[in-house]
């Protein structure tokens, strides 16, 4: 066990940390009179306790941690954390631990999904702990992907010298990862305030431009009204908010060196940025058109408001809603579905497989044809003017193997426990990509607690495993890495 000793100092130390943030909605608690203050104490002590007892007992260990231990401290971090993020909303809402756990997971990884109703009447503190969870998360999975997922050779951008997975040709961001950290929570921070200040400019209110920047860069979806940005009905809030949701669908290195350098060009050499604003801008334009023709809204700029928003939100994996879109024909609903398994970048916020992946399975179904016309042609997968190595194909199509056995492994679960199909394939494809809402029972007018406690950690189960990359979880649970 003494070879743990480091993973367990090092989480008492995150712990510890994660205590600290408690004291924000505390603080905002007391000063609302709110009545949740007691529930944030009681969080934060046991937070608090827990952490420094970890600490204590393995104070001697090194600090230093190994590969093997990066991705136990991920899978810990992404699996434990919850148990003490949950702790506000059980003893504020008095809610099971299994909804509690769901929630708080939703949050952390972005996923945006609820089973809470009554969001409007809810304590100020707990909208904005909701709000600080999707926020730290959202971070937490740019600096993942900085720091974890290039050593699995899954990502697809490993081709590229980066120390961040971006299509860049600088050889790194800055001359150290803790160096390149810090720029990335510069520029994920500064784009939040700008943000909040946007939304404040557009018509909300100082604390729910807050809570929804908070929510809009990590792509998390949570709200504090029940109708989502139905509740405001403004375009110019809607619009607003689909800028924002564009640049947190897009990889964060990339911006960081656009901003570093004062230019666009890292946009324009980037192939994903390209294509997921493509895709994106090409549905919002195809929906739309769709509901105007089928008469769901009888104006075609009013059609276009409504799927430029909804679309951007669920293709980015946000789960923002201004209308019920459940009850658009159901095309577009099951195409927005569709695009929130790729659309985003490699590198944000985002959930699903993300666009450099898809990008690579299609450029290689593409070879396998030609091929088959001419067997003897040598034709290279490139992404950009870069050939793409054989172990970074095989490790995609590896990974877009496990992403569909996933799917439909859960699918059947769901289905199994007396969930209709259609409720149960989009609630794992919401919850493994990340997205939030899903359609059906699941839908953006209702919530996640129509679901049964099996069904609810199926959702969180599956939540985790795309937020982690599939692989980042799997490679823990392999007996491989137990031995010495």
């Amino acid at each position: 066990m003494e070879r743990y000793y480091s993973v367990v100092r090092v989480f008492g130390v995150l712990l510890v940390c994660f205590a600290l943030t408690m004291l924000v909605p505390l603080v905002f608690s007391w000063w609302l009179e709110d009545g949740a203050h007691a529930a944030y104490d009681e969080a934060f002590l046991l937070t608090l306790v827990t952490g420094l007892a970890l600490w204590w007992s393995a104070r001697s260990a090194g600090a230093d941690l190994k590969v093997r231990d990066g991705f136990l401290m991920v899978v810990l971090v992404w699996t434990v954390l919850p148990v003490f993020a949950c702790l506000p909303l059980m003893f504020q809402l008095g809610i099971s631990f299994t909804d509690a756990y769901f929630e708080a997971m939703s949050g952390l990884t972005t996923t945006g999904s609820t089973v809470i109703s009554g969001l409007d009447t809810l304590p100020s503190s707990i909208n904005l702990w909701r709000g600080m969870l999707v926020w730290m998360g959202g971070m937490g999975l740019i600096v993942l992907a900085v720091a974890i997922l290039p050593l699995l050779g899954i990502g697809g951008r490993q081709m590229f010298k980066a120390e961040t997975p971006g299509p860049m040709k600088d050889s790194q961001l800055t001359p150290r990862m803790t160096q390149t950290a810090k720029g990335l929570w510069g520029v994920y921070a500064a784009v939040t305030l700008l943000c909040v200040v946007s939304l404040h400019w557009a018509g909300m209110n100082w604390f729910d431009a807050v809570m929804h920047s908070f929510t809009t860069m990590g792509l998390g979806g949570f709200s504090s009204h029940d109708a989502s940005f139905g509740y405001w009905n403004s375009p110019a809030v809607e619009a607003v908010t689909i800028v924002f949701m564009l640049f947190a669908g897009m990889n964060f290195a990339t911006m960081f060196v656009a901003l570093y350098g004062r230019t666009f060009q890292p946009y324009l050499r980037d192939p994903e940025a390209r294509w997921f604003l493509a895709v994106t801008v090409g549905s919002v334009l195809g929906i739309a058109i769709y509901l105007w023709a089928e008469g769901a809204y009888a104006e075609l700029p009013t059609a276009l408001r409504h799927a430029a928003f909804n679309v951007v939100s669920i293709a980015t994996t946000t789960g923002f809603a201004s209308v019920d879109y459940n009850l658009w024909p159901a095309f577009a609903p099951l195409w927005m579905l569709f695009l929130c398994s790729f659309s985003t970048s490699a590198g944000s916020t985002g959930g699903g497989i993300k666009m450099i992946r898809a990008l690579i399975l299609y450029k290689q179904v593409y070879r396998e044809l030609i091929r088959a016309m001419h067997p003897n042609v040598s034709w290279p997968v490139r992404i950009g003017n870069d050939p793409v190595p054989q172990n970074i194909l095989f490790a995609v199509l590896a990974f877009a193997f496990m992403y569909m056995a996933s799917i439909v492994s859960m699918t059947l679960l769901m289905s199994f426990s007396g969930l209709d199909i259609v409720s149960a394939v989009s609630a794992v494809v919401a919850s493994i990509n990340n997205t939030g809402p899903g359609l059906n029972q699941v839908g953006p007018a209702t919530t996640y607690e129509v679901l049964t406690d099996f069904q609810t950690w199926v959702c969180t189960f599956a939540m985790l495993l795309g937020r982690l990359e599939i692989f980042t979880l799997l490679v823990v649970l392999t007996p491989a890495f137990w031995r010495r």
